[in-house]
């Protein structure tokens, strides 16, 4: 539900659902694997939204929204990236190494440059 309403441009209504219920924020690593360009662009959206008062709940999320370095999307792959390079940490860090070797040029080379501001 909270994917197609964020795809329906709804992302200040799920922003204040959001605000209200902070365990909602548990969504944004399925919204991350979204192949709908709109829904992934609106969970980056929120992680930007709440990652300064909410850093400890995101960065807990960073193995789950990890999964998505595997998605056949290259586009979900990238996004994941950004998202990760948003949160940064260690432990991004960790995950964002194994996309250097990704098949696909764009995701490669958003790891390197990734890894490189977060180094």
């Amino acid at each position: 539900m909270i994917a197609g309403h964020m795809d329906a441009g709804f992302l200040e209504n799920i922003i204040d659902m959001i605000k209200k219920d902070r365990e909602l924020l548990e969504l944004v690593p399925v919204l991350i694997n979204d192949d709908r360009q709109r829904v992934r662009i609106g969970a980056v959206a929120l992680v930007e939204t709440f990652l300064e008062e909410n850093r400890n709940e995101i960065a807990a999320l960073v193995p789950s929204i990890s999964a998505a370095l595997l998605n056949q999307n290259p586009s979900v792959r990238a996004d994941a990236i950004y998202m990760l390079s948003l949160i940064g940490g260690v432990l991004a860090l960790a995950y964002l190494k194994q996309s250097v070797l990704d098949v696909h040029p764009m995701v490669r080379e958003a790891a390197m440059d990734t890894i490189r501001e977060l180094s």
